[in-house]
């Protein structure tokens, strides 16, 4: 899945679940734009346009873990955390310290989609 942010465009695997394959589905029909807030300076998060089914696991976040939270927000980590979560997948290829430059302070826009 690519995951863009203003200029740049990041890729993410997806993880081997219900929830993941439930997304993928809906990104078949086309891209979608969340916008997204800053959320207890760990990460960011926005409301989903759909549901989807949850998976939820004890889980301790690294950045770049992609989390669905509630079967409608999606998540993206940029510090730890544990909690009950679903796991969507992981971005790869960039540091912690990367994501949160690329993902800035405040609210961000990103676009998801399959390419």
């Amino acid at each position: 899945m690519k995951l863009t942010i203003g200029e740049t465009v990041l890729t993410a695997a997806l993880a081997d679940n219900s929830s993941a394959k439930a997304l993928e589905e809906n990104l078949q029909s086309g891209p979608i734009t969340i916008r997204m807030e800053d959320y207890a300076r760990m990460e960011k998060v926005g409301a989903l346009p759909f549901r989807l089914p949850t998976n939820d696991q004890s889980i301790t976040t690294q950045a770049g873990d992609l989390i669905l939270y509630l079967g409608n927000s999606f998540v993206i980590y940029y510090a730890p955390n544990s909690w009950r979560f679903t796991r969507l997948g992981h971005i790869e290829g960039v540091t912690a310290q990367d994501l949160k430059k690329i993902l800035g302070q405040g609210d961000v826009t990103i676009t998801l989609s399959l390419e």
